[in-house]
């Protein structure tokens, strides 16, 4: 049998019977219901009704592809804007846990920021975070233009006093132990030489880790936890340093 486009392969003993050979009768009249119709070689695929199938319009292809497109650039502005972002490091401020200095090869580390994280748990202390720039602020620059996000580490949390004594930062009186800052790193008061910080409910102190050359919590106090955009969590680029955060 001749399997139609669109119908199931049907095969010998799935319900019909095995076809057998019948010679034809030399003396019996032929209808033409039964004639056989001659072939030029190549095979018709026909409709469910024995229509051939037409060809597809280009109008109706590009339509297809342009709705396909479309919903592949929706999806993404949707994980940008609400899931994941990348983030570019513009400054040496994180060094050596993220690079950002032309003086380094003109190396800028890219990160992925996960933007639902801060829905789904406190801000805890240790996490990079990506936060918009304070009012007070100089936004810091790159070939002209203003990068209007920061990204420092979480130090301070709600709640807690924050002091600056020895070279060392003090939680409650406590010193912190930090080991992701290079050997020999003091932490001193810089801007205003402000040395203790009293952290409101709804705030965080950040640092950067290169506390010789960054400009952060020390200097804008505080900030708001709902001005935090995210949490960095994996570095992408370079691809040779690729690394959880």
């Amino acid at each position: 049998m001749t399997q139609t486009h669109g119908d199931p392969p049907i095969e010998p003993g799935a319900g019909w019977p095995a076809a057998t050979a019948v010679a034809p009768d030399p003396g019996a009249p032929v209808s033409a219901s039964t004639a056989a119709v001659p072939t030029t070689g190549g095979r018709h695929y026909r409709g469910r009704h024995g229509r051939k199938a037409k060809p597809q319009s280009p109008i109706r292809s590009l339509v297809e592809w342009v709705l396909v497109l479309g919903g592949a650039l929706i999806v993404a502005l949707l994980i940008r804007n609400f899931l994941f972002t990348t983030f570019w490091i513009p400054s040496p401020s994180m060094q050596p846990t993220l690079v950002g200095d032309v003086n380094a090869g003109g190396r800028h580390d890219r990160v992925v920021v996960n933007r639902l994280s801060y829905k789904l748990h406190a801000v805890r202390r240790g996490d990079i975070v990506v936060f918009t720039t304070p009012p007070s602020e100089t936004p810091v620059t790159e070939n002209g233009r203003p990068i209007k996000d920061l990204i420092k580490r979480v130090i301070g949390l709600p709640g807690e006093t924050l002091t600056l004594k020895a070279n060392h930062v003090y939680i409650d009186g406590r010193l912190l132990t930090e080991p992701y800052l290079a050997p020999g790193t003091d932490t001193v008061p810089i801007c205003d030489k402000q040395t203790s910080f009293t952290i409101p409910k709804d705030s965080v102190l950040v640092l950067g880790d290169n506390r010789t050359n960054s400009e952060d919590g020390r200097c804008f106090g505080p900030i708001k936890k709902k001005t935090i955009l995210g949490r960095a969590f994996i570095r992408i680029w370079p691809l040779s340093h690729i690394t959880w955060l």
